[in-house]
C-alpha cells in the first residue's frame, strides 16, 4: 500500500468565489502559482526585505505568505475587507509563530483608505483587484496611493485589458470586468502618476501595470517580450534535470492513478 498523498489542493475543484479561503480568492488550483508570480515579479521590480510593501486586497494572504517572510519584521501591510479571509490565511497558510515574528499590520477597510495606516510605503500591490473594481473605485485606490507613495514608489496592479471600459458604480465578483489601456493611463494622469505597462505572464490572462510618479518611470525595468519569455521558458523544459523532473512526475500520477483504482 503506498502512502504517497493523493488528496488534492485544498479548494481545488471548488469555483472561483465559494466559501474556501483559497476558491473565494481566485481558481484554487492556481494559489501557488499566482503567489510565485507576484512574489518574482516584485523582486524583479527592486523588492528587497528592508522595503515596506502594501499588499491592496491581500486575502487569504496568498502572496503575503511569501512576502511575509521575505520582508523584514513589521515591513508587510495588508488591507483586506473580508476579515475572515486574513484570519483563515493565517491559521492554515501562514502559521501564528511568523505572525509574532515578522508582526504584520492588517487592516479591513473597505474604501481603499491607504492612509489608515499612516505609512509611506516603497511597494505597493493590486493583484486582481482592478479586474473586479468599478472606474470609481480604481480611482480612489489612486488617489489614495499617491498619497502614501515616495517619489520612488512602485504600485504594480493587475487589471483585465479590453476594448471597453465598465461602466458600473459597483464592485464586481467573482466575474470580471475590462478596460482599455487608454483608460488605465488616463486613470493614473489624474494623480500625476505615470502608467507603465509590464510584460509580465498572468494565469488568468490579465495585465501587469506600474503606477508611478513620472520622474521615476524610466527606471521601470523593461520584461521583455512575452513570447520571448514563453519561448525561455520552453527551451528549460529541454535540460535534462527538468526531463528527468517530469518522467518523475509522470511516474507518480500513474502509481497514484493505479493506487485508486485499486
Amino acid at each position: 500500500m503506498s502512502d504517497e498523498r493523493t488528496e488534492e489542493k485544498p479548494g481545488e475543484s471548488l469555483p472561483t468565489g465559494a466559501n474556501h479561503y483559497r476558491a473565494f480568492v481566485g481558481p484554487g488550483q492556481k494559489y501557488d502559482l499566482m503567489a510565485a508570480m507576484q512574489f518574482n515579479l516584485l523582486t524583479l521590480l527592486g523588492l528587497r526585505e528592508n522595503h515596506t510593501l502594501l499588499d491592496i486586497g491581500c486575502g487569504s494572504l496568498r502572496g503575503g505568505r511569501l512576502f511575509i517572510p521575505y520582508l523584514l519584521p513589521g515591513n508587510y501591510y495588508g488591507m483586506e475587507p473580508e476579515e475572515w479571509l486574513v484570519d483563515e490565511g493565517i491559521k492554515n497558510e501562514v502559521g501564528r509563530d511568523l505572525i509574532d515574528l515578522k508582526k504584520p499590520t492588517f487592516s479591513h477597510d473597505a474604501d481603499f483608505t491607504l492612509t489608515t495606516f499612516g505609512q509611506k510605503f516603497d511597494f505597493l500591490l493590486a493583484q486582481s483587484i482592478f479586474s473586479h473594481a468599478s472606474g470609481k473605485q480604481m480611482a480612489r485606490c489612486l488617489s489614495e496611493a499617491v498619497k502614501v507613495m515616495t517619489p520612488t514608489s512602485v504600485f504594480a496592479a493587475t487589471y483585465v485589458r479590453g476594448n471597453t471600459n465598465y461602466t458600473g458604480d459597483e464592485w464586481a465578483y467573482p466575474e470580471c470586468v475590462t478596460y482599455t489601456p487608454h483608460y488605465m493611463q488616463s486613470l493614473a494622469g489624474e494623480q500625476e502618476l505615470a502608467c507603465v505597462p509590464l510584460s509580465w505572464p498572468h494565469p488568468n490572462n490579465q495585465s501587469w501595470v506600474v503606477f508611478t510618479h513620472r520622474s521615476n518611470a524610466k527606471k521601470i525595468p523593461s520584461l521583455g517580450d512575452p513570447i520571448d519569455m514563453g519561448k525561455r521558458l520552453r527551451k528549460l523544459e529541454k535540460y535534462i534535470y527538468v526531463k528527468a523532473r517530469t518522467k518523475i512526475s509522470a511516474v507518480l500520477r500513474k502509481r497514484k492513478a493505479r493506487g485508486k483504482s485499486r
